[in-house]
């Protein structure tokens, strides 16, 4: 049995959790091979893992790289690490940012960018709305593929299913629980070239993709809001962050991130 199907048939005895995953790997505990090998032949969906050449190889740059991805539709659309950009925001989104975040998105996957969300209600489902137009649209989830959460998202997931990508570090069979969608935004963050904020409360789960970002050396564009509105989004633009307000700011942004290594040589000549 290859060392890939072993992986695969551990992280679905351990449902997905990284850290149940690495201490069945340091336990060097006996497997039933011929289990092992019927419940990986048994798999509804396809699946990559860490030392498969297809894995996303940003996804290495993180302390804790899942193991394991499960999926379905097109890998390919990670292909280009260049061209993945995460658009996040709040669940209790504004009309304002839904509606910004459905045209921005559409406008970079009409434009080639693959536009990566965590699929939660409000932003995330806005920009993967816009971004399915074009076939353009990751959904990373934080439970198994064939669970629907929050199951109003139900007709836009299995769409991004067929016609986009949609993956989870979780195995069939695994429900949603609050621990996991932390660790789904790690992979968020880690496969974007760039992170959008879209909209953000001062306790929005967004921040957590924004913080993970910025520690793996991403930049950070966000979507501006009223003086007056309570928003982390205009504390983030004080701070350094980038205002987008269409996708020509994201390219700008994204240019930017680009010329850094250049100077940076052309300096050390």
């Amino acid at each position: 049995m290859k060392a890939r199907e072993l992986l695969i048939y551990i992280s679905l005895l351990c449902k997905g959790d990284w850290d149940k995953i690495t201490a069945h790997l340091k336990s060097r505990k006996v497997l039933d091979l011929s289990q092992a090998e019927d419940r990986v032949k048994a798999l509804r969906c396809k699946a990559v893992t860490i030392i498969d050449p297809e894995y996303p190889q940003s996804l290495k740059h993180l302390s804790n790289p899942p193991y394991v991805l499960y999926y379905l539709g097109d890998l390919s659309l990670l292909d280009d690490y260049g061209r993945c950009i995460a658009y996040v925001g709040s669940r209790e989104a504004s009309s304002y940012g839904v509606k910004k975040a459905t045209e921005i998105s559409a406008q970079l996957a009409a434009d080639g960018y693959s536009v990566i969300s965590g699929l939660a209600k409000g932003i995330d489902a806005a920009s993967a709305r816009g971004a399915i137009a074009h076939k353009k649209a990751v959904a990373v989830i934080g439970n198994g593929l064939d669970t629907y959460y929050p199951s109003g998202n139900s007709p836009l997931q299995r769409e991004i299913a067929h016609n986009g990508l949609l993956l989870s570090e979780y195995p069939y069979d695994t429900p949603p629980k609050a621990t996991n969608f932390p660790m789904r935004n790690r992979i968020i963050a880690a496969l974007a070239n760039a992170v959008v904020v879209g909209e953000a409360g001062r306790r929005s789960g967004a921040m957590i993709t924004v913080n993970i970002a910025l520690c793996l050396g991403r930049e950070v564009g966000c979507l501006p809001f009223r003086a007056y509105e309570d928003k982390t989004n205009n504390r983030l633009i004080k701070e350094g962050a980038y205002l987008i307000e269409e996708a020509e700011d994201v390219y700008a942004m994204l240019s930017h991130t680009i010329a850094k290594p250049k100077e940076a040589e052309s300096e050390e000549v």
